[in-house]
Protein backbone atom coordinates (compact mmCIF):
# COMPACT_ATOMS: atom_id res chain seq x y z
CA UNK A 1 0.00 0.00 0.00
CA UNK A 2 1.35 3.44 -0.94
CA UNK A 3 0.43 7.04 -0.21
CA UNK A 4 -0.69 9.38 -3.00
CA UNK A 5 2.22 11.22 -4.62
CA UNK A 6 3.32 14.25 -2.65
CA UNK A 7 1.98 12.97 0.69
CA UNK A 8 4.02 11.62 3.58
CA UNK A 9 3.77 10.28 7.11
CA UNK A 10 5.24 12.50 9.83
CA UNK A 11 7.20 10.32 12.24
CA UNK A 12 8.14 11.12 15.82
CA UNK A 13 11.36 13.04 15.16
CA UNK A 14 9.85 15.23 12.44
CA UNK A 15 6.76 15.83 14.55
CA UNK A 16 9.03 16.89 17.41
CA UNK A 17 10.73 19.44 15.13
CA UNK A 18 7.35 20.78 14.00
CA UNK A 19 6.21 21.05 17.61
CA UNK A 20 9.45 22.89 18.47
CA UNK A 21 8.62 25.58 15.91
CA UNK A 22 4.95 25.61 16.97
CA UNK A 23 6.02 26.22 20.58
CA UNK A 24 8.21 29.22 19.70
CA UNK A 25 5.61 30.60 17.30
CA UNK A 26 2.71 30.37 19.77
CA UNK A 27 4.83 31.89 22.54
CA UNK A 28 5.73 34.86 20.33
CA UNK A 29 2.24 35.34 18.91
CA UNK A 30 0.95 35.48 22.49
CA UNK A 31 3.67 37.98 23.50
CA UNK A 32 2.63 40.22 20.62
CA UNK A 33 -1.07 39.97 21.46
CA UNK A 34 -2.27 37.74 18.61
CA UNK A 35 -5.34 35.56 19.16
CA UNK A 36 -4.63 31.99 18.07
CA UNK A 37 -7.23 30.16 16.01
CA UNK A 38 -7.52 27.27 13.55
CA UNK A 39 -9.62 28.19 10.50
CA UNK A 40 -11.63 25.46 8.79
CA UNK A 41 -9.56 23.03 6.68
CA UNK A 42 -12.35 22.99 4.06
CA UNK A 43 -13.63 26.07 2.26
CA UNK A 44 -16.12 26.67 -0.51
CA UNK A 45 -14.20 26.71 -3.77
CA UNK A 46 -15.73 30.10 -4.57
CA UNK A 47 -14.15 31.54 -1.40
CA UNK A 48 -10.67 30.35 -2.40
CA UNK A 49 -11.21 31.74 -5.90
CA UNK A 50 -11.83 35.16 -4.35
CA UNK A 51 -8.13 35.32 -3.55
CA UNK A 52 -6.56 33.91 -6.69
CA UNK A 53 -9.23 33.50 -9.37
CA UNK A 54 -10.34 30.34 -11.22
CA UNK A 55 -6.72 29.48 -12.10
CA UNK A 56 -6.22 28.39 -8.48
CA UNK A 57 -8.04 25.14 -9.35
CA UNK A 58 -4.83 23.87 -10.96
CA UNK A 59 -2.93 24.27 -7.67
CA UNK A 60 -5.32 22.96 -5.02
CA UNK A 61 -7.35 19.93 -3.99
CA UNK A 62 -11.04 20.51 -4.77
CA UNK A 63 -14.06 18.26 -5.20
CA UNK A 64 -17.84 18.07 -4.90
CA UNK A 65 -19.20 16.97 -1.55
CA UNK A 66 -22.30 14.84 -0.99
CA UNK A 67 -24.43 17.98 -1.19
CA UNK A 68 -23.06 18.61 -4.70
CA UNK A 69 -21.20 21.71 -3.42
CA UNK A 70 -17.79 22.59 -4.83
CA UNK A 71 -15.40 22.64 -1.88
CA UNK A 72 -11.62 22.63 -1.48
CA UNK A 73 -8.91 21.97 1.09
CA UNK A 74 -7.24 25.11 2.43
CA UNK A 75 -4.02 26.02 0.64
CA UNK A 76 -3.02 28.67 3.19
CA UNK A 77 -4.45 30.41 6.26
CA UNK A 78 -4.88 33.89 4.80
CA UNK A 79 -8.14 33.13 3.01
CA UNK A 80 -9.82 31.46 5.98
CA UNK A 81 -8.68 34.10 8.46
CA UNK A 82 -9.76 36.91 6.13
CA UNK A 83 -13.14 35.27 5.51
CA UNK A 84 -13.57 35.04 9.27
CA UNK A 85 -12.34 38.57 10.05
CA UNK A 86 -14.43 40.28 7.38
CA UNK A 87 -17.58 38.50 8.63
CA UNK A 88 -17.13 39.78 12.20
CA UNK A 89 -18.96 43.10 11.97
CA UNK A 90 -18.50 43.90 15.66
CA UNK A 91 -14.86 42.76 15.94
CA UNK A 92 -12.61 45.27 17.70
CA UNK A 93 -9.96 46.67 15.37
CA UNK A 94 -7.12 46.28 14.84
CA UNK A 95 -7.65 42.53 15.10
CA UNK A 96 -4.50 40.41 15.42
CA UNK A 97 -4.93 36.71 14.57
CA UNK A 98 -2.41 33.86 14.27
CA UNK A 99 -2.62 30.26 13.07
CA UNK A 100 -0.41 27.18 12.74
CA UNK A 101 -1.16 23.91 10.99
CA UNK A 102 -1.29 21.86 7.81
CA UNK A 103 -2.21 23.09 4.33
CA UNK A 104 -2.72 21.32 1.00
CA UNK A 105 -1.41 22.28 -2.45
CA UNK A 106 -1.40 20.36 -5.69
CA UNK A 107 2.07 21.66 -6.58
CA UNK A 108 4.92 19.59 -7.94
CA UNK A 109 6.59 18.14 -4.81
CA UNK A 110 9.98 19.67 -4.08
CA UNK A 111 12.65 19.72 -1.40
CA UNK A 112 11.15 21.16 1.75
CA UNK A 113 7.58 20.99 0.52
CA UNK A 114 5.16 18.13 -0.05
CA UNK A 115 1.53 18.48 -1.11
CA UNK A 116 0.60 18.50 2.56
CA UNK A 117 2.87 20.65 4.69
CA UNK A 118 2.80 23.03 7.64
CA UNK A 119 2.67 26.80 7.88
CA UNK A 120 2.65 29.45 10.57
CA UNK A 121 0.70 32.64 9.89
CA UNK A 122 -0.02 36.02 11.51
CA UNK A 123 -2.45 38.66 10.22
CA UNK A 124 -3.52 42.15 11.32
CA UNK A 125 -6.90 43.50 10.18
CA UNK A 126 -7.87 47.15 10.50
CA UNK A 127 -7.10 50.60 9.16
CA UNK A 128 -3.97 50.41 6.99
CA UNK A 129 -0.96 51.86 8.77
CA UNK A 130 2.80 51.55 8.75
CA UNK A 131 3.09 50.32 12.34
CA UNK A 132 0.97 47.24 11.61
CA UNK A 133 3.39 46.33 8.84
CA UNK A 134 6.36 46.93 11.13
CA UNK A 135 4.74 44.75 13.82
CA UNK A 136 4.36 41.85 11.39
CA UNK A 137 7.99 42.10 10.25
CA UNK A 138 9.28 42.50 13.82
CA UNK A 139 7.49 39.34 14.99
CA UNK A 140 8.85 37.49 11.96
CA UNK A 141 12.40 38.57 12.75
CA UNK A 142 12.02 37.60 16.43
CA UNK A 143 10.73 34.15 15.50
CA UNK A 144 13.86 33.36 13.49
CA UNK A 145 15.96 34.76 16.35
CA UNK A 146 14.19 32.47 18.84
CA UNK A 147 14.95 29.48 16.60
CA UNK A 148 18.65 30.49 16.73
CA UNK A 149 18.89 30.80 12.96
CA UNK A 150 21.81 32.89 11.71
CA UNK A 151 22.39 34.94 8.55
CA UNK A 152 18.68 35.64 8.12
CA UNK A 153 17.79 38.65 5.98
CA UNK A 154 14.38 40.23 5.41
CA UNK A 155 14.05 41.68 1.91
CA UNK A 156 11.41 44.43 1.72
CA UNK A 157 9.80 46.19 -1.22
CA UNK A 158 6.62 48.07 -2.16
CA UNK A 159 4.35 46.98 -5.00
CA UNK A 160 3.31 50.56 -5.80
CA UNK A 161 6.97 51.51 -6.20
CA UNK A 162 7.61 48.74 -8.74
CA UNK A 163 4.38 49.40 -10.59
CA UNK A 164 5.19 53.11 -10.87
CA UNK A 165 8.61 52.28 -12.33
CA UNK A 166 7.05 49.90 -14.87
CA UNK A 167 4.56 52.59 -15.94
CA UNK A 168 7.41 55.10 -16.32
CA UNK A 169 9.50 52.80 -18.50
CA UNK A 170 6.65 51.73 -20.76
CA UNK A 171 4.83 55.10 -20.61
CA UNK A 172 1.64 53.17 -20.04
CA UNK A 173 -1.06 52.53 -17.44
CA UNK A 174 -2.05 49.13 -18.86
CA UNK A 175 -2.90 46.77 -15.95
CA UNK A 176 -2.13 43.68 -18.04
CA UNK A 177 1.34 45.02 -18.90
CA UNK A 178 2.02 45.71 -15.21
CA UNK A 179 0.82 42.22 -14.25
CA UNK A 180 3.07 40.62 -16.89
CA UNK A 181 6.10 42.63 -15.76
CA UNK A 182 5.46 41.70 -12.12
CA UNK A 183 5.38 38.06 -13.16
CA UNK A 184 8.63 38.54 -15.07
CA UNK A 185 10.27 40.06 -11.97
CA UNK A 186 8.92 37.27 -9.77
CA UNK A 187 10.38 34.64 -12.11
CA UNK A 188 13.88 36.14 -12.17
CA UNK A 189 14.69 34.34 -8.89
CA UNK A 190 14.05 30.97 -10.55
CA UNK A 191 14.88 31.52 -14.23
CA UNK A 192 17.68 33.14 -16.19
CA UNK A 193 17.32 36.61 -17.67
CA UNK A 194 17.42 35.19 -21.21
CA UNK A 195 14.66 32.67 -20.46
CA UNK A 196 12.37 35.48 -19.29
CA UNK A 197 13.23 37.66 -22.29
CA UNK A 198 12.41 34.75 -24.60
CA UNK A 199 9.06 34.31 -22.86
CA UNK A 200 7.99 37.96 -23.26
CA UNK A 201 9.89 39.21 -26.33
CA UNK A 202 6.98 38.73 -28.75
CA UNK A 203 4.73 40.97 -26.69
CA UNK A 204 6.99 43.68 -25.27
CA UNK A 205 9.94 45.88 -26.20
CA UNK A 206 13.06 43.90 -25.21
CA UNK A 207 15.08 47.01 -24.23
CA UNK A 208 12.32 48.15 -21.87
CA UNK A 209 11.92 44.64 -20.49
CA UNK A 210 15.67 44.50 -19.79
CA UNK A 211 15.41 47.80 -17.88
CA UNK A 212 12.67 46.28 -15.71
CA UNK A 213 14.77 43.17 -15.04
CA UNK A 214 17.86 45.29 -14.26
CA UNK A 215 15.76 47.37 -11.86
CA UNK A 216 14.63 44.19 -10.09
CA UNK A 217 18.26 43.33 -9.32
CA UNK A 218 18.75 46.49 -7.21
CA UNK A 219 19.04 45.79 -3.50
CA UNK A 220 20.73 47.35 -0.47
CA UNK A 221 20.35 49.98 2.22
CA UNK A 222 18.54 53.29 1.70
CA UNK A 223 21.81 55.27 1.20
CA UNK A 224 23.14 52.62 -1.19
CA UNK A 225 20.03 52.72 -3.36
CA UNK A 226 19.74 56.51 -3.32
CA UNK A 227 23.36 56.66 -4.53
CA UNK A 228 22.49 54.45 -7.54
CA UNK A 229 19.06 55.72 -8.48
CA UNK A 230 16.93 58.85 -8.59
CA UNK A 231 14.29 57.76 -6.11
CA UNK A 232 12.34 61.04 -6.14
CA UNK A 233 10.18 59.78 -9.02
CA UNK A 234 9.41 56.43 -7.38
CA UNK A 235 5.98 56.21 -5.84
CA UNK A 236 5.94 55.02 -2.18
CA UNK A 237 9.73 55.43 -1.72
CA UNK A 238 9.13 57.70 1.29
CA UNK A 239 6.71 55.15 2.76
CA UNK A 240 9.32 52.42 2.35
CA UNK A 241 11.93 54.55 4.10
CA UNK A 242 9.51 55.23 6.97
CA UNK A 243 8.91 51.50 7.38
CA UNK A 244 12.62 50.75 7.66
CA UNK A 245 13.00 53.62 10.12
CA UNK A 246 10.23 52.12 12.27
CA UNK A 247 11.89 48.71 12.15
CA UNK A 248 15.25 50.17 13.16
CA UNK A 249 13.48 51.88 16.08
CA UNK A 250 12.12 48.47 17.10
CA UNK A 251 15.62 46.98 16.98
CA UNK A 252 15.09 45.03 13.75
CA UNK A 253 18.26 45.53 11.71
CA UNK A 254 18.46 42.42 9.48
CA UNK A 255 16.51 44.13 6.70
CA UNK A 256 17.31 45.49 3.26
CA UNK A 257 15.41 46.88 0.30
CA UNK A 258 15.13 44.51 -2.67
CA UNK A 259 13.27 45.71 -5.77
CA UNK A 260 13.01 42.09 -6.96
CA UNK A 261 10.54 41.14 -4.22
CA UNK A 262 7.02 41.53 -5.62
CA UNK A 263 5.21 38.40 -4.33
CA UNK A 264 3.56 36.88 -7.39
CA UNK A 265 -0.04 36.92 -6.17
CA UNK A 266 -2.15 39.71 -7.63
CA UNK A 267 -3.91 40.72 -4.42
CA UNK A 268 -0.86 42.37 -2.77
CA UNK A 269 -1.40 46.11 -2.69
CA UNK A 270 1.51 47.68 -0.82
CA UNK A 271 4.50 46.59 1.23
CA UNK A 272 5.80 43.08 0.48
CA UNK A 273 8.68 41.11 1.98
CA UNK A 274 10.40 37.73 2.02
CA UNK A 275 12.78 36.06 4.47
CA UNK A 276 15.94 34.23 3.37
CA UNK A 277 18.92 32.41 4.79
CA UNK A 278 21.72 34.19 2.91
CA UNK A 279 23.78 30.98 2.68
CA UNK A 280 21.02 28.62 1.54
CA UNK A 281 19.47 27.77 -1.81
CA UNK A 282 16.16 26.65 -0.33
CA UNK A 283 14.37 29.86 -1.28
CA UNK A 284 12.13 32.05 0.86
CA UNK A 285 11.46 30.80 4.39
CA UNK A 286 8.55 33.20 4.88
CA UNK A 287 6.79 35.93 2.97
CA UNK A 288 3.98 38.42 3.27
CA UNK A 289 2.81 41.96 2.88
CA UNK A 290 -0.23 44.21 2.65
CA UNK A 291 -3.28 42.86 0.83
CA UNK A 292 -6.14 45.36 1.25
CA UNK A 293 -7.69 44.24 -2.04
CA UNK A 294 -8.55 40.86 -0.50
CA UNK A 295 -10.62 42.32 2.33
CA UNK A 296 -12.42 44.43 -0.27
CA UNK A 297 -13.09 41.31 -2.35
CA UNK A 298 -14.78 39.85 0.74
CA UNK A 299 -17.02 42.92 0.93
CA UNK A 300 -15.20 45.01 3.56
CA UNK A 301 -14.14 48.36 2.13
CA UNK A 302 -13.54 49.73 5.62
CA UNK A 303 -10.62 47.50 6.67
CA UNK A 304 -7.27 46.49 5.27
CA UNK A 305 -4.98 43.60 6.10
CA UNK A 306 -1.31 42.76 6.37
CA UNK A 307 0.29 39.44 7.26
CA UNK A 308 3.00 36.86 6.82
CA UNK A 309 3.23 33.08 6.49
CA UNK A 310 6.23 30.78 6.84
CA UNK A 311 6.96 27.24 5.68
CA UNK A 312 7.66 25.01 8.68
CA UNK A 313 9.36 22.12 6.86
CA UNK A 314 11.60 24.52 4.96
CA UNK A 315 12.61 26.18 8.24
CA UNK A 316 13.42 22.75 9.68
CA UNK A 317 15.68 22.04 6.68
CA UNK A 318 17.42 25.38 7.26
CA UNK A 319 17.97 24.52 10.92
CA UNK A 320 19.50 21.22 9.83
CA UNK A 321 21.75 23.00 7.33
CA UNK A 322 22.94 25.29 10.14
CA UNK A 323 23.33 22.25 12.43
CA UNK A 324 20.85 23.62 14.96
CA UNK A 325 19.48 20.77 17.04
CA UNK A 326 16.27 21.77 18.83
CA UNK A 327 15.68 20.66 22.39
CA UNK A 328 12.89 18.27 21.50
CA UNK A 329 13.73 15.30 23.72
CA UNK A 330 11.94 14.99 27.02
CA UNK A 331 13.79 13.93 30.15
CA UNK A 332 12.41 10.44 30.67
CA UNK A 333 12.48 7.84 33.43
CA UNK A 334 12.19 4.08 32.93
CA UNK A 335 10.80 1.73 35.59
CA UNK A 336 12.30 -1.76 35.31
CA UNK A 337 11.46 -5.00 37.12
CA UNK A 338 13.47 -8.14 37.85
CA UNK A 339 10.71 -10.70 37.39
CA UNK A 340 6.98 -11.10 36.89
CA UNK A 341 6.26 -10.74 40.62
CA UNK A 342 7.87 -7.29 40.60
CA UNK A 343 5.94 -6.14 37.50
CA UNK A 344 2.84 -5.06 39.43
CA UNK A 345 4.89 -2.80 41.72
CA UNK A 346 6.72 -1.38 38.69
CA UNK A 347 3.41 -0.56 37.01
CA UNK A 348 2.19 1.20 40.16
CA UNK A 349 5.37 3.31 40.40
CA UNK A 350 5.16 4.20 36.70
CA UNK A 351 1.56 5.36 37.10
CA UNK A 352 2.49 7.45 40.12
CA UNK A 353 5.36 9.17 38.26
CA UNK A 354 3.07 9.94 35.33
CA UNK A 355 0.52 11.45 37.72
CA UNK A 356 3.34 13.75 38.82
CA UNK A 357 3.90 14.84 35.20
CA UNK A 358 7.12 12.82 34.79
CA UNK A 359 7.46 11.14 31.34
CA UNK A 360 7.85 7.48 32.24
CA UNK A 361 8.36 4.23 30.31
CA UNK A 362 7.70 0.72 31.56
CA UNK A 363 7.88 -2.56 29.66
CA UNK A 364 4.47 -4.11 29.02
CA UNK A 365 5.49 -7.43 27.49
CA UNK A 366 7.51 -9.14 30.25
CA UNK A 367 10.97 -8.78 28.72
CA UNK A 368 13.96 -9.82 30.80
CA UNK A 369 15.92 -7.17 32.69
CA UNK A 370 18.72 -6.99 30.12
CA UNK A 371 16.26 -6.20 27.33
CA UNK A 372 14.50 -3.64 29.52
CA UNK A 373 17.82 -1.86 30.19
CA UNK A 374 18.57 -1.79 26.47
CA UNK A 375 15.18 -0.17 25.82
CA UNK A 376 15.85 2.40 28.54
CA UNK A 377 19.17 3.59 27.09
CA UNK A 378 17.86 7.10 26.38
CA UNK A 379 16.28 7.61 29.81
CA UNK A 380 17.99 9.83 32.37
CA UNK A 381 17.21 7.44 35.23
CA UNK A 382 16.06 3.86 35.67
CA UNK A 383 14.13 2.77 38.73
CA UNK A 384 14.69 -0.96 39.23
CA UNK A 385 12.20 -2.96 41.31
CA UNK A 386 13.98 -6.00 42.77
CA UNK A 387 12.86 -8.55 45.47
CA UNK A 388 15.69 -7.95 47.95
CA UNK A 389 15.38 -4.16 47.94
CA UNK A 390 11.57 -4.33 47.92
CA UNK A 391 11.63 -6.30 51.18
CA UNK A 392 13.20 -3.19 52.76
CA UNK A 393 10.71 -0.85 50.98
CA UNK A 394 13.41 0.39 48.63
CA UNK A 395 14.12 0.46 44.92
CA UNK A 396 17.36 0.89 42.98
CA UNK A 397 17.92 4.23 41.23
CA UNK A 398 20.40 4.04 38.35
CA UNK A 399 21.81 7.14 36.64
CA UNK A 400 21.92 6.14 32.98
CA UNK A 401 24.41 8.87 32.13
CA UNK A 402 27.23 7.72 34.41
CA UNK A 403 26.03 4.26 35.50
CA UNK A 404 26.01 5.07 39.24
CA UNK A 405 23.43 3.42 41.47
CA UNK A 406 21.84 4.09 44.84
CA UNK A 407 18.91 2.84 46.87
CA UNK A 408 15.96 5.09 47.71
CA UNK A 409 12.91 4.58 49.89
CA UNK A 410 9.71 3.92 47.97
CA UNK A 411 7.85 6.18 50.42
CA UNK A 412 10.29 9.01 49.71
CA UNK A 413 9.90 8.45 45.97
CA UNK A 414 6.11 8.51 46.15
CA UNK A 415 6.02 11.59 48.43
CA UNK A 416 8.21 13.81 46.26
CA UNK A 417 9.35 12.18 43.02
CA UNK A 418 10.41 15.47 41.40
CA UNK A 419 13.05 16.25 44.02
CA UNK A 420 14.25 12.64 44.37
CA UNK A 421 14.86 12.37 40.63
CA UNK A 422 16.18 15.95 40.34
CA UNK A 423 14.22 16.49 37.14
CA UNK A 424 13.22 19.80 35.64
CA UNK A 425 9.65 19.28 34.52
CA UNK A 426 6.98 21.72 33.28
Amino acid sequence: MELPRGMKDFEDKENANIEHIRYHFKKLSNLYGFSFMDPSPIELLSVLETKSGPAIRDEIYYFKDKGDREVALRFDFTVGLTRYATAQKSMRLPAKISAFGGVFRYDEPQKGRYRYFHQWDVEIYGKPNLESEAEIIELTSRLFDSLLLKDITIDINHRNLVESFINQIFDSQDPKLVADMLRAIDKIQKKSKQEIINEFKDRYDIIKLEKILEFSQIKGTIPEIEAKLDTTKLQSWTELKQLLDSLENRGVVNTRINFGIVRGLDYYSGMVFEVFDKNSTLGALAGGGRYDSLTKAFGREDIGATGVAGGVERIILTMQEQKIIPETKQTRVSVLYINEEMQKVAMSIASLLRLNNIPTDVDLSGKNLKKQIEQASESKYCIIVAPKELENSKVVLRNMQDGSESQIDIEQLTDDPQSILNLKMP
